[in-house]
């Protein structure tokens, strides 16, 4: 893949990994993506991130191609493996050959694995935001890669991290979004209730022909009683299907004024 071709796309897939505040996001079907960016970019056979916490391996998501192989690689590593040393460092691991690993009994289960699969070479990058690691993104090629000084400004490990770190603030951005959506959501619930409550207040207190905060103790002594919410019971009296006369007994008064 010529260097431009290659600029162009990863500007795309940075793009994309960016665009997380949609209303059908699904973070492993987003992670599945960004794999599938590097198989792409980088002309890898698979690729996969495992999502991390407290050093354990909570979900996995592969490419497309080849994703039960992928899945099966980041599976093995439980033992130990290029995402658990990523994570574990918060660096990269370069380019590391898979028989070379092997013969050095360097993540036995996982090489072993790899080699069933004519895996030649794998790298990982850490998924991280300012200091916060959230997992790593693992990387299968079939061939060796050329680590020389001379290829490594352009090399495959830093498209890696780029793509590692969009989807890292891609999870983040996504993560506060979803928190602030909820706290609006409740603030608007306890926006609406206290306008059910006013609405149900002054609603009694004109039918009653008493004070707002007598309603209002009606309706907060009903509510204990029954063992109901507040604004269940003001809904209740807006929508009129609450009984009148028993909730007017919690203020004290009858039809005829005070007792």
């Amino acid at each position: 893949m010529r260097d431009a071709t290659r600029e162009i796309r990863l500007a795309s897939a940075l793009v994309e990994a960016a665009d997380t505040l949609v209303e059908d996001f699904e973070a492993m079907r987003y992670l599945q993506r960004v794999s599938d960016h590097c198989v792409e970019l980088l002309d890898a056979r698979a690729a996969g991130v495992m999502l991390i916490d407290g050093g354990r391996s909570v979900s996995l998501a592969a490419s497309s191609r080849y994703e039960q192989v992928a899945l099966e690689l980041l599976e093995a590593q439980h033992g130990g493996g290029p995402c658990l040393d990523s994570y574990g460092s918060g660096e990269p691991v370069p380019p590391v050959a898979i028989r070379l690993a092997h013969a050095d009994a360097r993540w036995p289960d996982f090489t072993e694995r790899a080699l069933r699969h004519d895996i030649v070479t794998t790298f990982a990058v850490p998924v991280r935001r300012r200091g916060n690691l959230l997992g790593a993104l693992n990387v299968f090629v079939p061939t060796l890669l050329d680590t020389t000084p001379a290829a490594d400004a352009t090399s495959e490990l830093h498209v890696a991290q780029a793509l590692a770190d969009a989807a890292a603030l891609g999870l983040q951005n996504r993560s506060t979004y979803a928190q602030y959506r909820a706290l609006s959501g409740q603030l608007q619930g306890a926006l609406s209730s206290r306008v059910r409550i006013e609405q149900a207040k002054g609603m009694l207190a004109e039918r009653w022909s008493v004070r707002t905060d007598e309603a209002f103790m009606a309706l907060r002594q009903y509510a204990r009683r029954q063992r109901l919410p507040l604004d269940q019971v003001a809904s209740a009296v807006v929508e009129g299907v609450v009984d009148d006369a028993e909730l007017r007994r919690e203020s004290g008064t009858s039809a005829d004024g005070p007792a």
